[in-house]
């Protein structure tokens, strides 16, 4: 038996920038231990893997290393696949079961927007060593149930970052968000995102720290539409709704690569 995957490149209208993702639609459920191993060999940040469930879809994500509970830019690629390949009709919503429960997407204004639980920050004191490994002067430090967020004073300090991996690692927590007002009129805020916790040292273009990052800076700005520029090499924006316990996440997607792969799902 051969699958189709598809490879994506998410929160980015043009190919080789924003977020690499790979999708595989399946005609049913896979073991987990056979998921792991496509992911890891496709060795992107995540792969994600979906099947029909009655009128939604089961949607599960895999880095390199390990299942992960939230994903934006694999179920934005994920959607994208399902409406490209008319698996789903473009007019019509999608509904993902996920570990982070019913997330949902739809097509509007020529981009897709995600459905997503809003992920509160809430201020702490950081662990012995993180704002050392991050080489960063906060302003603010607080973490949710995922991720640390550290606030520093410009977008230059964002891009300067240069964290110790190493030591970042030992951080207890998926990752790291570093941010800042934006230098650029374009965008509300920038960001980085760290993780090689879970084996992604950076993370180009990260849905579910916007899962944060939204609530954040609308309390910061006081409104809740926002523009963000995620500021890796690769770079990607989004545009969000902060919706109080939920948050719209917008992008767009393009398809870099479609091939078979020979490997029966188990």
């Amino acid at each position: 038996m051969s699958i189709t995957i598809h490879q994506v490149d998410a929160f980015t209208a043009v190919p080789f920038r924003g977020n690499p993702a790979a999708v595989c639609v399946l005609e049913r459920a896979a073991s987990a231990e056979w998921m792991q191993a496509v992911a890891a060999e496709m060795n992107l940040s995540e792969t994600a893997f979906l099947h029909r469930a009655g009128e939604s879809w089961r949607l599960r994500w895999f880095t390199p290393e390990v299942e992960v509970e939230l994903c934006g830019h694999a179920t934005l690629a994920s959607a994208h696949v399902l409406w490209e390949t008319n698996a789903a009709p473009r007019s019509d919503a999608l509904l993902f079961q996920t570990l982070s429960g019913a997330l949902g997407a739809r097509f509007v204004e020529g981009r897709i927007e995600l459905d997503f639980p809003a992920k509160i920050v809430v201020e702490d004191t950081p662990p012995i060593g993180l704002i050392d490994a991050l080489g960063v002067r906060p302003l603010f430090v607080g973490r949710n149930v995922f991720d640390w967020l550290v606030e520093v004073a410009s977008e230059a300090e964002v891009r300067a970052c240069t964290p110790d991996f190493g030591r970042l690692k030992r951080a207890d927590a998926r990752g790291v968000i570093v941010t800042a007002h934006s230098s650029d009129a374009r965008f509300d805020f920038a960001s980085r995102f760290f993780a090689p916790a879970v084996g992604i040292d950076e993370d180009p273009v990260t849905g579910s720290a916007h899962c944060a990052l939204a609530p954040f800076w609308a309390r910061k700005l006081g409104r809740n539409k926002l523009t963000a520029f995620q500021a890796s090499r690769r770079g990607g924006v989004l545009m969000l709704e902060a919706r109080g316990d939920r948050v719209g996440i917008g992008g767009h997607a393009v398809t870099v690569l479609t091939g078979t792969l020979h490997s029966d799902p188990t």
